[in-house]
């Protein structure tokens, strides 16, 4: 009877423990709970570890630390004197990395010395490194993980149908594919796409606002605006769509769209273009040639070889240079590694939908690679260059040495307590309660590449617009609105306009939000309030005591900047200008007014004028004076036009001299009367340089 009795019994402990239990599923309860495995997501875990609170990280991702770890080594800091706190303290342990003689494997490090965004890849004096290796960043990640002991669980995916428990407008728990569920206080989005913060019921908005809803300039669509050279202006001649070029009747070759680009300054279903930032080796040792992507199809680069035969050979213009002999390879030029067109069911897309898309990308960006290097078509002496490129074999050893992250430039945004819009980051409107900062240029990508009225291919969406130095962003944008949901943060995919969004979603920039949102949390949670009532001067204090930089007075352009309230007499900057044709933005040379200069590139000769225009006080002599900062391969012969009292005077002006009042060169004393608009006009017609717009000064005899 005893045996029998053990025997039933052990036939019911089967029983119950081959039934699905919920119990079982229940992965328990924490203070915080981090949807996403991106570098936010990383830095706001150690940021809730330091502040007592019990961390889980539930990552779809097996490999931590999202573009930073994914191939984005040659970082986009923009002025580095914002980057604070743990942000500041992964491109210090970076650096540390680079210190040990093992992490120097294929070259010396006296060899490298490599250039940043326009400074020392490598800065001795504050102990940062910027520029990286993927697999530095991935060892730094994983540091973090195990000295604050996180608590990371990989590969485990939203339930974007009935993963969010709501209660109260509150998140109760997530509920992944697996059916883990993951209770906490408090609920983390550190993911590209927003999934949490859409399966939760939160607005957002994908694509591009129009001009009008959030009285911005640069957002919608931006047909005719070519402001980088990711464009066809940037070909010695105009490139046809058509299978049999100039017939339309002969179909659209491939990657060219034949929808109608919609109307300048209106808002779109449209997103900036995605690619995988490729890490490249051209050190024979550790150099595997590029394969033959599976799929593979020449067809699809039909526009390429035309690109070519109309003499373009800009193809390395982006193969930037990291340790090691290794690069960060990103888009450059009219038809690169940018899809543009294939991402616009991403956001919303479901798991499936996206794996086809990354699929679809990896495959044409590895064919673009291949065709180049390959193809008999493409002339020699890009086809030989590529040659000598390829995957190292020391980088994704796990995933066939290619990166698994793709480049989310921008999917969902949230849409939340606060919209941050193009006028917070140059500055036209006031950002309330400050949690960081950004500091790189407005920079969308083209989001399509269309066919124009007079018949010819142009890509569309690409922007760089100055913000003017560095801005803040605000605490509102971390939040939803309270109605929607009172215990969730978005340090990602940030409430924000698409032009907004150009700026704030630089990786440095995720990692100094994602601190600032753990911070937020564990006060909401010791406090038992919603995080829309955090109270600023508490939160504020918290995070200068983490190192957060909240506000900028430094130096303008690191010190090349002369501000405007500095300049005696009437000033108009360059941002002010009337301009005509492309002026590139830059802030390379100094000293100038303000926060940078334009120029026109050298190219397009007679195309570019900028018209400086104002309304003097008063009546009389003015001395009139333009600012430039001087180079030797400015142009000497830039006719600058007057309109004064007296009608109109033409000066020469010779920008590789040294300015006479620097940065302010004499172009004479006129007569103004006071009531007419002065101007001065500059124009790159016949010029044998760069010729530069800064500023033109009005001064009073």
């Amino acid at each position: 009877m005893k045996f029998r009795h053990r025997l039933l019994l052990s036939l019911v402990a089967l029983v119950i423990a081959a039934q699905p239990s919920p119990l079982l599923a229940d992965e328990g309860s924490h203070d915080i709970v981090i949807y996403g495995g991106t570098c936010a997501a990383v830095v706001a875990a150690v940021q809730a570890t330091e502040m007592g609170k019990s961390v889980i990280i539930v990552s779809p991702d097996t490999r931590l630390g999202g573009l930073s770890s994914g191939g984005l080594g040659w970082t986009d800091t923009g002025n580095k004197a914002v980057i604070g706190g743990l942000a500041r303290d992964f491109y210090h342990r970076v650096w540390k990395q680079y210190q040990k003689p093992e992490n120097w494997k294929w070259q010396a490090k006296e060899e490298y010395g490599g250039k940043g965004q326009g400074t020392a890849a490598i800065d001795g004096e504050q102990k940062t490194m910027w520029i990286f290796e993927p697999s530095i960043a991935n060892t730094v990640f994983e540091e973090y993980v195990s000295e604050y002991d996180l608590h990371v669980v990989r590969d485990e995916w939203l339930d974007r149908e009935n993963g969010v428990e709501l209660k109260d407008g509150r998140i109760v728990s997530i509920t992944t594919s697996s059916g883990k569920k993951y209770s906490g206080k408090m609920f983390l989005d550190a993911t590209y796409e927003g999934d949490l913060i859409a399966t939760a019921g939160v607005d957002y908005h994908v694509g591009r606002e129009a001009n009008s809803e959030f009285n911005e300039t640069w957002n919608g669509v931006q047909t005719g605006v070519l402001h980088h050279r990711h464009h066809f202006g940037a070909v010695n001649e105009p490139i046809s769509p058509y299978k049999i070029p100039g017939d339309p009747s002969s179909g659209v070759i491939p990657r060219i769209s034949t929808e109608d680009s919609g109307v300048k300054g209106e808002g779109d279903h449209r997103v900036q273009a995605y690619c995988f930032r490729m890490c490249l080796t051209d050190h024979p040792e550790n150099r595997i040639p590029f394969p033959k992507p599976e799929g593979y199809d020449p067809d699809q680069y039909e526009l390429l070889l035309r690109i070519f035969d109309a003499g373009w050979r800009d193809t390395f213009g982006k193969f930037d240079p990291l340790p090691n002999h290794k690069t960060d390879t990103n888009n450059h030029g009219p038809m690169s590694t940018d899809n543009i067109g294939y991402n616009y069911d991403y956001p919303d897309g479901s798991y499936e939908r996206r794996r086809e898309i990354i699929e679809e990308h990896e495959t044409y960006q590895k064919g673009w690679l291949y065709f180049i290097a390959n193809d008999p078509r493409v002339p020699a002496e890009v086809r030989e260059a590529m040659q000598k490129w390829g995957l190292p074999k020391d980088e994704y050893t796990e995933t066939g040495n290619w990166s698994p992250q793709l480049y989310i430039r921008e999917a969902r945004r949230m849409m939340g307590h606060f919209v941050m819009t193009e006028n917070e980051l140059r500055k036209v409107n006031p950002t309330p309660d400050s949690v960081g900062m950004g500091s790189y240029s407005i920079d969308s990508h083209n989001t399509q590449r269309y066919i124009m009225p007079d018949g010819f291919v142009q890509n569309e969406g690409d922007i760089g617009v100055s913000t003017n130095g560095p801005y803040e962003i605000a605490y509102g944008a971390l939040v939803p609105r309270k109605e929607q949901c009172q215990n969730l943060f978005a340090p990602v995919c940030v409430s924000s306009t698409h032009i907004a969004f150009g700026s704030i979603r630089m990786e440095p920039v995720f990692m100094i939000l994602g601190q600032s949102a753990a911070t937020a949390a564990s006060i909401a949670i010791d406090r038992g309030i919603p995080v829309q009532e955090v109270p600023y001067d508490v939160l504020r204090e918290q995070l200068v005591k983490g190192g957060q930089i909240l506000e900028y007075n430094g130096p303008i352009a690191g010190g090349k900047g002369k501000p405007l309230e500095e300049i005696k007499g009437i000033v108009v900057d360059d941002s002010q200008a009337k301009k005509v044709g492309e002026w590139k933005a830059s802030s390379t040379n100094g000293p100038f007014v303000n926060f940078g200069y334009r120029h026109d590139n050298n190219a397009d000769k007679g195309s570019a004028t900028a018209t400086f225009s104002t309304k003097l006080n008063a009546a009389g002599e003015y001395a009139v004076r333009v600012s430039y900062p001087k180079n030797n391969n400015r142009a000497t012969n830039i006719k600058v036009v007057i309109q004064h009292a007296d009608g109109e005077s033409t000066v020469t002006l010779n920008q590789r001299k040294v300015a006479s009042h620097d940065p302010f060169h004499d172009l004479g004393t006129y007569s103004f009367d006071g009531k007419s608009t002065a101007s001065v006009t500059i124009s790159n017609a016949g010029t044998d340089g760069y010729v530069v717009i800064d500023a033109v000064q009005w001064l009073a005899e």
